[in-house]
């Protein structure tokens, strides 16, 4: 009986050191588990966690300016060619891709009207002469001469019109890149998809210079001025650099994009360059300071393009929204009304934080 009893004893302590064991590994797991907690968050006494993050103090550095954009290449010169008036063409003295020299013939209009109109112009000179001398003996009033002189003036300002309007010429030096009728059509003065929707017998282009018309965020707008220079690519000569120079910078700023409109003329004398072209062009601005950090300390609203960051003061972050502007290696510009010299940026931590989150700070 008592070799039983004692039997029993050792079974009991044996389980009662191995309840021990588990009980004392759990303490030691959860202890772990709470130093590595400790490390992203701590805990307050109302067991509201603070998120740990890293700072870095901001403060301006002075970088090179160079925007870059892209564009179309444009002809410094367009010009659709037509008459005033509908009417049969009577030639054409050009063809695609002639080059045309100022004052050089285009097309002929049918000049029927502009005979009848030269004959009446005639008539009138001769007869303004002869009142003109029957006014100096008074044999006709003034009145008469008067009516006689407005006929001559009218008839001549038409002989004029009619005399531009049916023989057109070049404008200026270029090269013809559309002609849309033939001599003896009739020209209706309709709209052709062939013309880019507008009405015309023919397209002049001047292409050298060209011209490319670049649209330049608001905030550069102090910085650019005319006969800036320019350096201009296109992809299809990807060994050769264009000069070019600010020509025209355009007085308003679009309210939607924020951008104004600026006009680059570039030499072409080889004629390389060609309306419709793909091209890069690239302005250096001078050296200016501006904020830059870290593009991981920059993030980005789902959805949106709005980019933002976290400043910190006194263990509190504040949410600013930014503008982005150029990359520099591993930083990134930016701007804001909020951002000044010595002001404390969430660099480390930043991802999961609302505007207005206690955070702690560490090194």
């Amino acid at each position: 009986m008592k070799m039983k009893n004692k039997i029993l004893n050792i079974k009991y302590m044996s389980s009662t050191k191995q309840f021990l064991t588990l009980v004392m590994i759990g303490c030691l797991m959860s202890a772990c588990g709470s130093k590595n907690n400790s490390t992203n968050s701590t805990t307050t006494q109302d067991n509201v966690e603070i998120a740990t993050v890293k700072t870095i103090t901001l403060e301006k550095k002075l970088i090179a300016r160079t925007v870059d954009y892209t564009a179309s290449i444009s002809a410094y010169e367009e010009l659709q060619v037509a008459p005033s008036a509908v009417g049969r063409i009577d030639e054409l003295y050009v063809e695609v891709g002639d080059r045309v020299k100022k004052g050089d013939k285009l097309f002929l209009m049918d000049r029927t009207t502009y005979y009848q109109t030269k004959l009446q112009f005639a008539s009138y000179a001769t007869d303004l002469a002869r009142l003109d001398t029957l006014l100096l003996t008074g044999s006709v009033t003034k009145q008469q001469y008067d009516q006689m002189k407005t006929q001559y003036d009218v008839a001549q300002s038409n002989l004029e019109y009619l005399e531009k309007n049916t023989l057109m010429v070049a404008p200026f030096d270029g090269i013809i890149t559309g002609k849309y009728y033939e001599a003896g059509e009739l020209y209706s003065g309709s709209p052709s998809a062939l013309s880019g929707g507008k009405s015309a017998i023919v397209t002049l282009m001047q292409i050298n210079p060209v011209k490319i018309i670049v649209s330049v965020s608001e905030q550069y707008l102090p910085l650019i001025k005319r006969g800036m220079k320019a350096t201009v690519k296109a992809d299809v000569y990807s060994d050769q650099i264009f000069e070019g120079r600010v020509a025209l910078v355009y007085p308003t700023i679009d309210a939607t994009t924020r951008t104004f409109q600026i006009e680059l003329e570039v030499p072409n004398r080889n004629e390389l360059l060609r309306p419709g072209m793909f091209a890069r062009v690239s302005m250096d601005l001078g050296n200016q300071e501006a904020f830059a950090v870290p593009a991981s300390v920059i993030l980005m609203q789902e959805g949106t393009n709005t980019r933002y960051i976290f400043l910190e003061k006194d263990g509190v972050v504040q949410r600013v929204n930014v503008q982005v502007g150029k990359r520099y290696d591993d930083l990134v510009e930016i701007s804001a009304s909020e951002l000044s010299d010595g002001v404390t940026v969430v660099s480390e931590g930043q991802a999961k934080l609302t505007s207005g989150d206690k955070v702690k700070v560490v090194k």
